[in-house]
């Protein structure tokens, strides 16, 4: 959301969404509840975000008020076996989550020339 310029954009959003399509992943969407704040002036529900982003309703989660994002994202990745496009690194959450320090779990990423790059993703596909 805040790979161009550090402003939060949707537009971004949306690319890397494309993006993983594009290569076969299925992608989930979670967003901090004041994600719609942000981006919009107003609060944004799951299936607003969806509509926005080409989604299925059940491919996006905006966490409840009050409800750290971070945790919830990384039990979700867990419990699915799912990796995560970020360039976070979660060093807080590192002992209970160690998987955050395995390589390939957390995909940092951005935007270059316009384009969306996925580091991790990249490599494995060999379009460097």
């Amino acid at each position: 959301m805040h790979w161009q310029a550090g402003a939060p954009q949707l537009a971004t959003v949306k690319s890397v969404v494309d993006s993983l399509i594009v290569l076969g992943y299925v992608p989930g969407v979670v967003f901090d509840a004041n994600a719609g704040w942000k981006l919009q002036g107003r609060y944004l529900h799951d299936s607003d975000f969806a509509r926005l982003l080409g989604l299925e309703q059940r491919q996006v989660l905006v966490v409840e008020k009050g409800t750290p994002a971070d945790p919830f994202l990384l039990k979700t990745a867990r419990e699915f076996d799912a990796r995560i496009v970020t360039n976070d690194r979660y060093r807080d959450w590192a002992e209970s989550h160690p998987e955050v320090q395995r390589q390939g779990f957390l995909i940092r990423g951005g935007i270059r020339d316009g384009k969306v790059w996925l580091q991790e993703l990249e490599a494995a596909s060999g379009s460097q």
